[in-house]
């Protein structure tokens, strides 16, 4: 501290008139407000780490260089165990976002247009900043390769997976780890290097008052999708399916405004990233959480263990086939999720995955699965298949969105929508009840070689809550299934088919 005031008193010829010492996070990085007679503060840190200390020192006068929204090095002491840098203020983005992330009613205007602000800005310090970077001043591992994903993904299986007690057998998990370690680290989208920020988080941004980032200091040079799933898939962030949608594409209108770029490529290799950074953070919530004891990760458990769920369900862990049933045990013996946060996601998400693996065994997928949305006004879609099984679910009991005048044009394909029924909530309880007979009856065809089965959801315009709830009902079914899925919006005149998966 001594080093730190003298170094202040050198740079401002005189020394603070206030220290404040600031509240320690997941690093053992020092942090200090020392503030002037004249009632400007700057931030000292204090680190005996000093090859963490030169990296984020030439990272911050490297980004600063090209006008990129990062604290600027004001004095670095002879040793490097100290140095000064600007005060961005008080509120992190996570703090700005604290009524959202609690409210039942999730963020607002402003809180989206925070975030927004925030992925818009991320494109430029990935793609201008890696331009001019010297790779040799990064902490090693300097790039993003297999060797790197191996570490994270060990992460997860000494500090997370090891705590639960669940056996496994070694050179299976070891075999789909390293899969998923080299299609993690095919090449890139684009031709062009770029930075990856890797711990690129809502706490991670300062509100000065627009979005500053802060400890970049472990980047690389790596993919793109990395940081976008560390920021919108942040467990404790709980940011609504449409909210993450929205997001991504925000993100990827900034980028080509920067770069050219295989949009397709991109958004394929997103969930598999997901995937990974989900696993990543549940090793560092299971080292700083169980070991260390530091409630805040502690908290972050629940959360990151329904985004895993939700990979589960739409297919990600398919090519990892015993990780997959690794990673079903795990999630089924956690704890059920509060509903504090479970009801902020998509009701796809919600339900806890069964073992149907004996039924993929036994039987060959032959049922095609038909699911409709309708209006009662114009009448129950006739069964195709003339065997005439399966449920008709009336949604008129849920709230309907079609009573406001900003939703009348909409459906519920639509983000707006999507949004509104998964705030309001009810449509997510009534599909519960709709996917426990799903499991069942699903389950049962398949066993017994039957070939057609029929859901049809109904409201009174068949636009709104009958979409919403056909379309998560017909991915929830081929995401757990495999099965071949035709879905009918037959008021919007949209049919979709979810091939069947090959195994």
């Amino acid at each position: 501290m001594q080093r730190l005031i003298e170094l202040y008193r050198q740079n401002f010829g005189h020394t603070p008139q206030n220290t404040e010492s600031l509240p320690k996070a997941g690093s053992n990085r020092h942090y200090v407000r020392l503030t002037g007679n004249d009632g400007e503060s700057v931030i000292g840190v204090i680190s005996p780490d000093t090859e963490e200390n030169r990296c984020f020192i030439y990272l911050s006068r490297h980004f600063a260089g090209k006008y990129l929204p990062v604290p600027e090095v004001i004095a670095v002491s002879d040793d490097t165990t100290c140095y000064l840098q600007t005060d961005l203020g008080r509120t992190s983005l996570y703090q700005a976002l604290e009524r959202g992330r609690k409210a039942g009613d999730g963020y607002n205007e402003e809180e989206h247009r925070k975030i927004r602000q925030t992925i818009r800005l991320l494109p430029h310090i990935q793609v201008i900043g890696a331009e001019g970077l010297d790779e040799e001043r990064l902490l090693s591992p300097r790039h993003f390769d297999e060797r790197s994903a191996m570490f994270d993904l060990y992460y997860f299986k000494y500090c997370f997976l090891r705590t639960k007690n669940i056996a496994c057998d070694e050179v299976r998990l070891e075999n789909d780890l390293i899969h998923m370690a080299s299609d993690l680290t095919v090449p890139s989208c684009t031709e062009k290097k770029t930075f990856l920020f890797r711990d690129f988080q809502a706490r991670n941004v300062m509100m000065s008052p627009t979005p500053h980032f802060i400890d970049f200091q472990g980047g690389q040079t790596g993919p793109l999708q990395y940081d976008v799933a560390s920021f919108l898939w942040q467990a404790s962030a709980r940011y609504p399916h449409a909210l993450r949608e929205e997001m991504t594409a925000e993100y990827i209108e900034e980028l080509r405004s920067l770069i050219n770029f295989d949009e397709e490529a991109f958004r394929n290799r997103l969930q598999l990233f997901v995937l990974f950074r989900t696993l990543q953070v549940l090793g560092a919530y299971g080292l700083r959480g169980y070991f260390e004891r530091k409630q805040y990760f502690i908290d972050s458990i629940p959360p990151a263990i329904e985004n895993l769920r939700r990979q589960i369900l739409d297919g990600v862990c398919i090519p990892y086939p015993y990780l997959e049933e690794i990673l079903k045990r795990l999630t089924g013996t956690e704890e059920k999720t509060p509903s504090s946060f479970s009801s902020t996601l998509p009701a796809t998400n919600r339900q806890t995955p069964v073992h149907v693996e004996s039924v993929k065994e036994k039987t060959e997928k032959n049922l095609i699965v038909r699911v409709w949305s309708f209006s009662y006004r114009k009448g129950i879609p006739e069964d195709p298949s003339g065997n005439g099984g399966g449920y008709v679910f009336d949604c008129r009991s849920t709230h309907n969105p079609g009573r406001y005048e900003p939703y009348k044009q909409q459906t519920g394909l639509d983000a707006p929508v999507i949004t509104f029924l998964e705030k309001d909530g009810e449509i997510l309880r009534f599909l519960e009840h709709v996917y426990a007979l799903a499991d069942t009856h699903v389950t049962r065809y398949i066993e017994r070689g039957f070939n057609s089965l029929m859901f049809c959801f109904g409201c009174t315009g068949g636009q709104h809550r009958s979409v919403y709830s056909a379309q998560h009902t017909a991915e929830y079914i081929h995401n757990k299934y495999g099965v071949e899925v035709q879905l009918f919006h037959r008021e919007q005149g949209i049919n979709q088919v979810f091939a069947r998966r090959k195994e």
